[in-house]
């Protein structure tokens, strides 16, 4: 009697063993396939889809993959799958009352995901954050800025707020704000700000420079001259121009005043006395 329990005893090991075994296999493979599923489907789509889609598509494939082959392990160490599915489903409707953060985040992730207002690569701005879309997930958007800090944005934030794509289109404009005094004939400045336009390769003939008075300010005359160009170009133009447009009144004697006030009490009034001390 003692032969046959030892002689079951091994034998159950042996399956136990044999189906640990067969189970290691078929994640291994399984993850093996899954790799090869997702660069297919990358292959597949890389001239249909732009690079947000690609991911979204290629997790999608490795995930369900590695899943299938994952439930399949699970059955062949003897597990309940319906037990499992149960389990998982409670667990999923109690994560979700726990955490309606993260709800909130996938239903915006989801709008994010069907208007498409950005796209991998893009510059935005949310808030006082600009940066270079990195990832745009279901639950987060990932950020690079400018000065390489990784920066994570909510989904939801970001239906929220006011959301800024710097490279949506191919061209920019450049606003420049600057005074000049009083006593400067205005069509002279405007003549020598279009002369700085045209001297500069990177300023676009096309849309036009525009030149806006727009107002008797305290100490000068305010104008704004606004100038286009390519989105690739704009930082260098905004360094440029500035300093080409110093030089430019400069040469010809167009003063920038500094603000100043004048003191003034009527005609009759007499003149501060002024005492110079040695």
């Amino acid at each position: 009697m003692n032969d046959y329990l030892l002689l079951f005893d091994v034998l159950t090991n042996s399956q136990l063993v044999a189906s640990i075994v067969r189970a290691s296999l078929l994640i291994f493979f399984g993850w093996l396939l899954a790799l090869i599923s997702s660069k297919g489907v990358r292959r597949l789509l890389q001239k249909r889809a732009d690079d947000h889609y690609l991911q979204l598509w290629q997790r999608g494939a490795f995930y369900l993959v590695l899943t299938l082959f994952l439930i399949s392990a699970l059955h062949e160490l003897g597990f309940d799958l319906g037990i499992l599915l149960g389990a998982a489903g409670i667990f999923t409707v109690a994560l979700g009352f726990a955490s309606q953060t993260a709800a909130s985040n996938l239903i915006s992730g989801l709008f994010l995901l069907f208007e498409k207002p950005y796209k991998l690569g893009d510059i935005i701005r949310v808030g006082s954050t600009t940066g270079e879309v990195l990832s745009i997930d279901l639950l987060s958007l990932k950020l690079r800025t400018f000065d390489n800090l990784y920066v994570r944005i909510p989904n939801e934030t970001l239906i929220k707020s006011e959301t800024t794509t710097i490279t949506k289109f191919p061209i920019r404009r450049l606003d420049i704000q600057l005074g000049v005094a009083y006593k400067e004939n205005i069509e002279r400045v405007r003549d020598a700000l279009a002369r700085v336009a045209h001297a500069n390769p990177l300023c676009l003939d096309e849309p036009k420079p525009l030149f806006i008075f727009q107002e008797f300010g305290e100490s000068s005359l305010n104008m704004q001259f606004s100038v286009w160009a390519k989105r690739e170009s704009f930082l260098d133009l905004k360094n440029s121009i500035h300093e080409e447009i110093k030089a430019e009144f400069d040469a010809i004697g167009i003063e920038i005043p500094f603000p100043h006030r004048t003191l003034y009490a009527g005609s009759e009034t007499e003149p501060f006395p002024v005492r110079i001390i040695d």
